[in-house]
């Protein structure tokens, strides 16, 4: 099977300028292909992850990929899939977000040595030398401002107001196109489906420019934009959007993200994420159907991507942490695992070495007062670390802590509570 035909079955291609063309094209050729990544925050996002790994599979399949970081286009911002004007950030600010997005990059593409080692690229290299009468009389001719209204990306924007400067992103985003396929022999652009007309604007600049050299053939494809069964935006969650950098949506969040995939959208996300070959998707597609408690795909899921973005250690503690909360037994965590796993529960400092339990309750608000606080101990919905405790004469002392910096207590059988000790 070649690689657009496993693209395929996976549902990973949603239109292609030329598919019997880009079919001959891969099959006979060793093939240069590129995507943009504009840097619009410090960190790529699991939305990001398909167009990275569509790289990813091609690289696989012996082909040699571009990730282009738009440190150019991410001055201007893209109308695509947008209804008002992004904000325009200062150039050190894009060129921050730049570095951090080439060394997220890194660990997911192969830049190591060989024929079809990935490499990286910045926009900003060529569109910053580019002079305004450059721009206008080399590359603005080619494009008609009825074949630019056409494009929905503009189309949509009409109503609400479109400034020049973002009208110009599909230029300069064809200008990178130009640029890659006479630099690098870049013959294909990829991108999700709201980059269509970009891309086929690319095209059209490559043909109007190049059509002698080469016969100008290059291709476009796109994949479709991820939807969820519920309706709900993909990569959203109550905490806002799941990062790939560790520092904003830590390993454990990013597993659990995985692990809570509905049923409808889980094989969905196994074709489109991971690197499973089709009869073991076949055979968690059984799974699904035959026994969904055991949510044996989601967890499948969970482990290939929580280990491809951050490595197998951190699937590990995403693992530990996990157990441990569903157990209750949490007093084997470790720091960084507390942080990881109670990072949204409620918190309270305590400064005291030691203190009754009793009055801990209702100095951090887990209980309303002394006499509640005395109930629940002596009903036994008070746990510290995982262990009930029972006697109200029990005091919180420096044995109770985690790693010396917290302790843990639950109410009840789910509502936690964590102490940070100064």
């Amino acid at each position: 099977m070649n690689i657009l035909e496993d693209l395929k079955q996976r549902g990973l291609v949603s239109q292609t300028t030329d598919d019997e063309g880009l079919t001959k094209h891969l099959e006979e050729n060793v093939v240069t292909l590129y995507c943009g990544f504009d840097p619009t925050a410090d960190s790529l996002h699991i939305g990001n992850l398909v167009q990275i790994l569509i790289l990813k599979r091609f690289q696989r399949a012996g082909h040699r990929p571009i990730a282009l970081i738009g440190g150019g286009t991410g001055l201007i911002g893209d109308p695509s899939g947008r209804s008002t004007e992004r904000s325009l950030n200062d150039l050190e600010v894009v060129q921050g977000y730049s570095e951090k997005i080439k060394q997220q990059l890194a660990k997911l593409l192969n830049f190591d040595d060989g024929e079809n080692a990935a490499i990286a690229r910045d926009n900003y290299e060529w569109l910053s030398n580019m002079t305004i009468i450059e721009f206008l009389r080399d590359t603005g001719k080619y494009f008609g401002v009825n074949y630019m209204l056409a494009k929905e990306s503009v189309e949509s924007r009409i109503e609400n107001g479109i400034s020049f400067t973002e009208f110009s992103y599909m230029i300069l985003q064809s200008v990178d196109f130009l640029n890659l396929y006479e630099k690098e022999n870049c013959t294909l652009q990829i991108g999700g489906s709201d980059q269509w007309g970009n891309i086929t604007a690319g095209l059209e600049l490559i043909r109007r420019t190049k059509g002698g050299e080469k016969e100008g053939k290059a291709f476009g494809l796109t994949v479709p934009l991820i939807t969820k069964a519920d309706g709900t935006k993909f990569g959203k969650t109550a905490g806002g959007a799941v990062w790939l950098d560790p520092e904003k949506t830590s390993p454990y969040e990013f597993y659990q993200f995985w692990i809570n995939t509905d049923d409808r959208d889980v094989i969905k996300f196994i074709q489109y994420f991971t690197f499973l070959e089709l009869e073991e998707i076949e055979e968690l597609v059984k799974e699904v159907e035959i026994s969904p408690e055991k949510r044996t795909a989601q967890t499948r899921l969970a482990e290939e991507m929580t280990k491809m973005v951050h490595g197998e250690e951190s699937l590990k503690q995403a693992q530990r942490i996990t157990r441990a909360l569903f157990s209750g037994d949490v007093k084997e965590l470790t720091a960084q695992e507390v942080e990881q796993g109670f990072k949204d529960v409620p918190s309270h400092i305590v400064s005291k070495e030691e203190m009754k339990l009793v009055e801990l309750l209702v100095e951090a608000k887990i209980t309303s007062s002394k006499r509640q606080a005395r109930e629940d101990i002596q009903n036994g919905a008070i746990y510290i670390n995982g262990e009930r405790k029972t006697d109200v004469s029990y005091a919180v002392s420096a044995a109770d802590r985690i790693d010396n910096q917290f302790t843990i207590i639950r109410r009840g059988k789910k509502k936690y509570f964590l102490l940070r000790f100064e």
